[in-house]
């Protein structure tokens, strides 16, 4: 069945209805846009139509184009992929330009058929920039939908006219908040700006407005003799501080280092002095040069593409049914237990959430009702929902509650001994079908399970904090760890709306292995005399959130300091020992904790605001006269952490890159213009990452030696995604 379905009443009014039949939401594909342009045709050729309404056979419109098209367009043009993807963009631009003039006459702007668009809920991507194109936008007043433009959120921007009409219709302040932040708003925050009026039935109302709209309603401000650009044009006085301001603003924000956002702009800005057709080809050129940019394949390869495979279940084992949770127990309400309740008590869980004693359990239950509080407030829940939510929530000091829960979450003290303890009580009380997950962060799951009976059913589930904020769930396969303990999990954090990878057993897993040494070569910096500001900067000129001192502040110093003791406690002789250790530890002695104690390598007020790097880093480590270059800084800080991700993998830590990617940028932030660190090393290729390795460790230790996987694929040439992507594992 066609993607796009046409039907004509006697009244004149035709309906075109978007309905694609093996997607939950309408996508955008070659085959839909040929469809569509066909069915226009075939609307403004006949006379019997008056007017034509676009609707969605859904209850959302759409979420977006289907990005594999855009990957389809640079390989069909085989040599000269960017004239692919520009003629590719100039045929969606030329189509929605005829919607847009309707069959007018070019010189009178007369004679033309009101079209309208009537989004039963979600529009999103090319599910808006359509309807923009359209002479009036009715939405459903439906509170659960949201509409915008997120393209720029996975690293390209609106491509089909959506970044042009709505810089011409609101201004470029105004618009900014939709297209340079890929803002999603309800109905009630986009009337008057994303759509035009919001109704109980759209369809409804769109048919209505065709049947008595005049040749005036369905002109655009920008087709129309005088049109004036809101907030003024780049030359105009008020419009060129817009500019200006605007540019600043993206450079804040992004650093530089992601191509779609610096683009946009250009596109705007460009687009703003010259007629609206002309705009829009600038808009397809600036498209077409950030498609061809390596990071945004790379972004739209992590942050789409394998993130929705793997919410989808790309990892999970074959064969095993369903394993959604009833009833989850929640072992200890600190910080996480309590973050863990919140969110699966959202997903409409039940939840026992345990402590030592009642007090301290109806703490963590505390913990939700501020949320809920301050959800009410911000008008993002009601009083209704929160009471429920809470309901779900049982706090308690009794483990015979647990009964009946088919998983439980550890989240007690990080100490072998304690967790033992709780695991054997706890065990004695479930049914023997229950999943036990452990929530550690670097304990081994293979150790903890020994204090189980049921090893299969031992599995651990790695949340980060805050845990409502943080997207990442970490899956830890012990030893002997079971096919359905994996799909238990698996299938709990897709409840939760969570986005899980799953690692194989092995010390600090995947995320802590490679951000341990990110803050560590920090540190080490600051003890050979590197300024800490260069250092901290560096870091975030190359793309990443943190600096490793301040990333060191946010999750406590004295947490490193145990984690340092502990590592060394383990490994014995065979442990790296260096002058971050030393740093660490003195800071730890001075009292300098990090945030919650107002003092770590920064200095913060009364109120907790960080002010600058604490002067007593210099005083203890003077800055060397002659500082490294920036690239040595940034290369050294991302090294550190690639190096690990290629040495889990190597060692079979890691079982999918696409989830080293992925769980890179949501877990801790890595530099999320590169895709992750095996794109990272993709673009960068095999061969000078090598070259880089071997002048790394001959500078600065073995820390960098090369992995002889990443050897052997410099030798050969080939790339992570070429040899451990889906497609290749598909044809081995």
């Amino acid at each position: 069945m066609a993607d796009f379905t046409l039907s004509k009443d006697a009244d004149g009014v035709a309906t075109i209805t978007w309905d694609v039949t093996d997607k939950s939401m309408n996508v955008m594909s070659f085959e839909g846009l040929e469809t569509l342009n066909d069915l226009i045709d075939d609307v403004l050729a006949d006379d019997a139509v008056k007017g034509v309404v676009i609707t969605s056979g859904k209850d959302s419109f759409a979420g977006g184009m289907d990005l594999n098209l855009l990957a389809k367009m640079k390989a069909d043009a085989g040599d000269d992929p960017a004239r692919g993807l520009f003629e590719g963009t100039m045929k969606m631009h030329g189509l929605l330009r005829k919607i847009e003039r309707a069959g007018m006459d070019p010189k009178t702007n007369k004679g033309g058929k009101p079209i309208a668009a009537a989004l039963p809920g979600t529009a999103a991507g090319i599910g808006l920039e359509l309807p923009l194109a359209t002479h009036r936008i009715f939405m459903a007043n439906n509170p659960k939908a949201k509409v915008g433009l997120p393209e720029i959120m996975v690293g390209i921007f609106p491509g089909a006219g959506g970044t042009t009409r709505l810089a011409r219709k609101l201004g470029a302040m105004e618009a900014s908040p939709f297209l340079l932040e890929g803002r999603m708003v309800s109905p009630d925050k986009a009337k008057g700006k994303l759509v035009d009026e919001v109704v109980d039935d759209p369809v409804a109302a769109a048919r209505e407005w065709v049947l008595n709209a005049t040749d005036a309603d369905i002109l655009k401000p920008w087709d129309a003799k005088g049109y004036k650009m809101p907030g003024g044009a780049p030359y105009h006085p008020a419009g060129f501080m817009t500019f200006v301001g605007a540019a600043a603003m993206v450079h804040g924000k992004t650093q530089g280092v992601y191509p779609a956002a610096k683009a946009l702009l250009s596109a705007v800005y460009e687009g703003a002095l010259v007629p609206f057709d002309t705009a829009l080809k600038i808009e397809a050129r600036w498209f077409t040069n950030v498609l061809m940019n390596p990071s945004s394949g790379a972004m739209i390869r992590s942050l789409f593409l394998n993130k929705e495979a793997l919410e989808k279940g790309a990892v999970r084992p074959a064969g095993v049914p369903d394993q959604r949770v009833q009833k989850l127990g929640v072992l200890g309400a600190g910080l996480m237990g309590a973050g863990i309740a919140l969110v699966s008590a959202q997903a409409g869980i039940d939840v026992v959430l345990i402590d030592r004693d009642q007090e301290a359990a109806d703490k963590g239950k505390a913990y939700a009702a501020k949320y809920v509080e301050g959800g009410i407030k911000r008008r993002k829940t009601t009083q209704e929902k929160g009471d429920a939510l809470l309901a779900r929530i049982n706090a308690t000091s009794d483990l015979q509650a647990l009964a009946g829960c088919d998983l439980i979450i550890e989240a007690v003290f990080e100490d072998p001994a304690v967790k033992a303890e709780i695991t054997a009580k706890v065990e004695a009380i479930i049914p023997d079908t229950c999943i036990f997950a452990s929530n550690t962060s670097t304990l081994p799951i293979s150790e903890l399970a020994k204090a189980s009976g049921n090893q299969d059913q031992f599995i651990g589930i790695h949340f980060f904090s805050p845990v409502e904020k943080m997207a990442l769930v970490e899956i830890i396969k012990g030893a002997n760890t079971g096919d359905r303990a994996v799909a238990k999990a698996l299938d709990y954090v897709r409840q939760i709306r969570k986005t899980p990878i799953v690692v194989n057993d092995a010390r600090f897993f995947y995320a802590n292995r490679c951000i341990i040494p990110y803050v560590n070569e920090g540190a080490r910096m600051v003890t050979e005399g590197i300024e800490p500001a260069l250092i901290e900067n560096a870091a975030k000129l190359v793309g990443m959130p943190l600096g490793p001192l301040q990333l060191t502040d946010e999750t406590a110093i004295d947490l490193g300091a145990k984690i340092a003791r502990a590592t060394m406690a383990a490994m014995g002789d065979a442990y790296p020992k260096s002058g971050a250790d030393d740093l660490i530890f003195w800071l730890e002695a001075e009292g300098r904790l990090g945030r919650k104690a107002n003092a770590g390598f920064y200095a913060y007020d009364d109120k907790g605001k960080r002010v600058g790097l604490w002067d007593g880093l210099n005083d203890k480590y003077p800055a060397m006269d002659d500082q490294p270059e920036v690239t040595e800084v940034q290369h050294r800080l991302l090294f550190s952490q690639v190096l690990e991700a290629v040495r889990a993998l190597e060692e079979g830590v890691l079982m999918d890159i696409r989830e080293g990617d992925v769980g890179a940028i949501l877990g801790w932030g890595f530099a999320p213009w590169s895709g992750g660190p095996f794109s990272w090393l993709d673009i960068i290729g095999a061969p000078y990452a090598a070259e880089r390795c071997d002048q790394l460790e001959a500078t600065y230790g073995e820390r960098f030696k090369c992995p002889a996987l990443l050897r052997e694929m410099a030798d050969k040439n080939q790339t992570f995604y070429g040899r451990f992507g889906p497609e290749a594992s598909a044809a081995a």
